[in-house]
């Protein structure tokens, strides 16, 4: 049975559909993620000092946790922005059929 501590969550934020469709997708072709979602968003923010609102597009990406720092690094080389959003939160538990798919779909 696969333990739970072995798989992550990663949530980055992107400028628009375009950037978020091509992050995702080199994140699964490169089977780095398994699977992304991605979604709008609104986000208010503090940059430069300033309060800043904009509207964004939410990516999450489902992976092994072995794999989050190549997420971040692959999403640092392709990303517009200077400091993008890539924060990862383990998976306490899930479907065992699920993860055991993200885990078949995500290369060692």
């Amino acid at each position: 049975m696969l333990g739970a501590i072995m798989f992550s969550i990663v949530y980055i934020t992107a400028g628009d559909m375009e950037e978020a469709r091509n992050l995702g997708r080199k994140l699964v072709e490169e089977r780095l993620a398994a699977c992304v979602n991605i979604f709008p968003i609104t986000s208010i923010f503090r940059w430069k000092d300033n309060i800043d609102e904009t509207q964004e597009v939410g990516i999450i990406a489902k992976t092994k946790t072995e794999k989050v720092k190549e997420i971040e690094k692959r999403v640092k080389e392709l990303h517009s922005y200077e400091v993008p959003c890539v924060v990862s939160f383990g998976i306490a538990e899930g479907s065992a059929d699920y993860l055991k798919w993200i885990d078949e779909s995500v290369e060692d």
